[in-house]
């Protein structure tokens, strides 16, 4: 059972997102915080697999927040649940631990195909907020030796990557173990100083690009 946690001060919202992770088969809520200080507190010794972020909090905000949460509990995967899509608040989140980014007005089934694709070792995006990230690291310059730094192997996983295959796919591709994946992207983000798929991915994009 995927256990998934949410933390959202909108008690409707909140009782919404609830119900729709508990009727995703193979997946159940097994907590939801009104505030960043109840989820800090209680989500490490809760062990969920992934959390629903919402970044306007009172108090402590949700990008604090999953910064905090990726510390205590870095295997925690966090998807972002917002009205926001600027720029400043989307890379705020990315570079805070976030693995997604979508936004509230979503439909209920592109929310779950979020999680899912999450579950599986994606970063799903709202297209908006794609788009802008996109826009963002066009405008900042890659540093080329952060991507020739990079081993055969770890440009392979990285270019498999950028495709949007899923882990699982790209360990068929190589021919190697998931786990053996991971190990590698652990790699790939050190490396390039990103925090996530996203960030690798668009990253390795911007350097193709280079002239």
């Amino acid at each position: 059972m995927t256990r998934i946690a949410i933390v959202e001060d909108n008690p409707t919202i909140r009782e919404s997102l609830a119900e729709l992770v508990n009727s995703i088969s193979g997946c159940q809520c097994i907590a939801s915080f009104e505030t960043g200080e109840d989820a800090e507190a209680k989500i490490p010794e809760l062990s969920p697999d992934l959390v629903m972020m919402d970044i306007n909090l009172p108090g402590m905000d949700g990008i604090e927040c999953t910064a905090r949460i990726k510390n205590l509990q870095p295997e925690a995967r966090v998807l972002i649940l917002t009205i926001y899509e600027d720029g400043e608040k989307i890379f705020d989140a990315l570079k805070a631990g976030a693995s997604g980014y979508i936004l509230k007005r979503s439909s209920p089934s592109d929310i779950v195909r979020a999680i899912e694709e999450m579950l599986d070792g994606g970063a799903p995006m709202t297209p908006v907020i794609a788009l802008k990230v996109v826009e963002s690291f066009r405008e900042v310059p890659t540093r080329a030796h952060q991507i020739d730094h990079l081993s055969n192997r770890e440009n392979e996983v990285l270019q498999l990557l950028s495709k949007g295959l899923f882990n699982k796919e790209i360990a068929q591709e190589l021919q190697i173990s998931i786990e053996t994946v991971r190990w590698h992207l652990r790699q790939i983000y050190e490396k390039l100083h990103v925090n996530c798929r996203t960030e690798a991915a668009l990253k390795f994009l911007h350097a193709k690009q280079r002239p």
